[in-house]
């Protein structure tokens, strides 16, 4: 933590993009695409937040930036790189996601909810999907990311099988498609407004290649991964389309109407 938190300081926000595997990196383009820079003080609640690496992006862009996750760790990393980043506007607590409900000073407050591979954890999808819901003002919009169904599992793990008894962490399904998407916002009473995908062929080779090498040594993974990086951002998109290679992700925006 102490190095990568140095690096921060040396490098800011963007190095908390890359200090992992290429999925974050994949994930933040994708976002910065519909995370339009704001002068309003527009709010933002990221409901798993992880490190923050979004939130204090989502901050640097303009917004009030509130990051939620159950893991303290986590949260204390967070806020120190918020610090290092002089990103005032992002905020860190500890919250269990599954009792988002109980938290009524959230409700209807923000006009942005992101939530980037986490619902696929949790047990009851539509319970959680009705309460970022809530969390949105009317008007706001909702961009959210989950393993796509039909993905080449990049590990054997993620063939299953899947815990459908407890949340250890651990991915409870194995993703979802549009019509589940399509199914969840209406439920909810969200317009669902467009689906895509992130995260193609090189991005997935690379990241599994990353974590293979991080078992033997994390520093040694970092040198030879670094200069793959490259490869997605020219190649992914072409390499895809030819191949029909699925995506890793599927993504999500969704519209919470003005008007009941």
């Amino acid at each position: 933590m102490i190095g990568k938190s140095f690096s921060v300081k040396v490098l800011g926000h963007p190095i908390t993009l890359i200090h992992g595997d290429l999925t974050v990196l994949d994930r933040w383009l994708w976002i910065k695409d519909r995370l339009p820079i704001t002068k309003d003080k527009e709010a933002l609640i990221e409901i798993g937040c992880g490190t923050g690496a979004f939130t204090i992006g989502s901050a640097l862009r303009g917004y009030q930036a509130l990051g939620l996750s159950w893991d303290e760790r986590n949260q204390r990393v967070a806020s120190e790189r918020s610090k290092i980043c002089k990103t005032n506007e992002a905020k860190f607590e500890v919250q269990d996601i599954r009792s988002l409900h109980n938290r009524q000073d959230l409700h209807e407050k923000f006009n942005v909810a992101i939530c980037f591979e986490t619902i696929e954890h949790i047990l009851d999808d539509r319970k959680l999907f009705k309460d970022i819901t809530t969390c949105l003002k009317p008007g706001g919009r909702l961009l959210l990311t989950a393993p796509y169904y039909y993905l080449n599992p990049p590990t054997v793990s993620d063939n299953g099988p899947f815990i459908t008894e407890i949340e250890d962490g651990s991915h409870v399904r194995r993703g979802y498609t549009v019509a589940m998407f399509e199914e969840l916002c209406a439920d909810s009473n969200i317009v669902l407004e467009k689906v895509t995908y992130c995260t193609g062929f090189f991005s997935q080779k690379i990241t599994g290649l990353n974590t293979i090498i991080t078992r033997i040594n994390p520093l040694l993974s970092w040198l030879i991964i670094l200069p793959l990086r490259i490869l997605p951002l020219i190649f992914d998109k072409a390499i895809t389309k030819i191949f029909n290679w699925p995506p890793l992700s599927i993504c999500i925006e969704a519209y919470k109407p003005r008007f009941n």
